[in-house]
């Protein structure tokens, strides 16, 4: 009797035990993969090789292979899609709360376990490139010894280049656009450190283009469907540059500053001078926003010719003229915060760090020159 009495014990503590696990597991599941995401990229902040080793070049162009295969087979945006439905989805569960078809809690609970398996996928999928090396040691890049000096040269080089290759681009030249920008990262893929083709990369046009130019974007990258997004109101002198830049996060460059060096390097080594000049006047402006700082600015402002200047200020007004300051302010601080947490440091002033990136990019070809000769 006190064996089978001991069984009965034993087994209604299981039936407990289990009863009580079963709602836990429930609830608590969507947050276990998130928090062994969480822990992991506590861990390859400080092993950065080993995230370009086993995931960038590894795991990561694989899932870049399927993902775009895939979004491609859509001629309009998933993520678009995607965003749109979740904001519609939240916003029709809190009425339901309101009116009391839904419990709060319940809703709370459901966006919370949302939001784990979304952030688990986002760094599974695309987000752990942000713990890669940075691209000057992926490619062992010296630094420019006298910054100021090589910074004064390339901008004379640049403003020359920029004025040499000034050409207008129509939107019907978009098409053979995306082909020679597909062909120039495929001859500088072992400069810029990237695994090509990693997939295809056919860009989308925004759906909200109208919303997002007023807050300032031109394009971005949507890494669950592995989607290359340009804005509808981008102008053609900005096009070439904009959709390199954007595929070069698809190529697993996070970095923003990156991104600006890859499309600069990716158009202006192009044979095409649509790509060059795009590549020059896009990076012109970054160049001549470091130089603001110089006694003599006004001087390498002179050197650009009528037509360039012309093409700048059409491009100043434009996004003056769709930008909605509030929109603009959100964006920006939301992005800041997007990037900071992502171990960007600099926030959203790592675009402007191309500077230093193309400095050291020149300084280090020039080197390879000389050594040849």
């Amino acid at each position: 009797m006190f064996k089978i009495k001991g069984f009965r014990l034993k087994a209604s503590t299981v039936n407990i035990v289990r009863n009580g696990l079963k709602p836990f597991i429930r609830i608590a599941w969507p947050f276990i993969p998130a928090l062994i995401v969480f822990m992991a990229i506590g861990f390859v902040v400080h092993e950065s090789q080993l995230v370009e080793q086993y995931y960038s070049t590894g795991i990561y162009p694989f899932i870049a292979i399927v993902f775009s295969y895939l979004s491609n087979l859509i001629p309009f945006s998933l993520w678009d899609i995607f965003w749109m439905a979740t904001v519609l989805i939240v916003i029709a569960g809190i009425l339901m709360a309101l009116i009391r078809k839904v419990k709060f809690s319940r809703l709370v609970l459901r966006i919370a376990q949302t939001a784990a398996l979304l952030y688990t996928f986002f760094y599974l999928i695309w987000g752990f490139n942000y713990f890669r090396p940075k691209l000057e040691t992926r490619v062992g890049w010296e630094k420019p010894k006298s910054e100021e000096t090589v910074f004064r040269t390339i901008l004379d080089s640049m403003i020359l280049r920029t004025n040499l290759t000034h050409i207008p681009i129509s939107p019907d030249d978009y098409p053979m656009i995306d082909s020679l920008v597909e062909k120039s990262y495929q001859n500088n893929s072992s400069i810029l450190g990237i695994s090509y083709p990693n997939g295809s990369r056919r860009p989308k046009t925004m759906l909200f283009s109208s919303f997002f130019a007023k807050s300032g974007v031109s394009g971005y990258f949507g890494p669950f469907f592995n989607e290359v997004h340009l804005n509808y109101y981008l102008l053609p002198m900005e096009y070439p540059f904009v959709l390199a830049h954007e595929k070069a996060h698809q190529f697993g460059i996070t970095n923003e500053a990156e991104a600006n060096l890859a499309a600069f390097i990716v158009c202006t080594t192009s044979a095409d001078q649509r790509l060059q000049y795009s590549g020059y006047v896009n990076l012109l402006v970054y160049f001549l926003s470091d130089a603001a700082n110089l006694k003599d600015s006004k001087e390498f402002i002179r050197k650009i010719e009528k037509p360039v200047i012309l093409d700048l200020r059409f491009q100043r007004r434009h996004w003056q003229g769709l930008q909605n300051k509030t929109l603009d302010q959100v964006q920006t601080a939301a992005n800041n915060a997007y990037l900071k947490t992502n171990h960007i440091e600099e926030g959203v002033k790592n675009y402007n760090q191309v500077v230093g990136l193309v400095m050291s990019w020149y300084y280090n070809e020039t080197r390879k020159i000389q050594k040849k000769d």
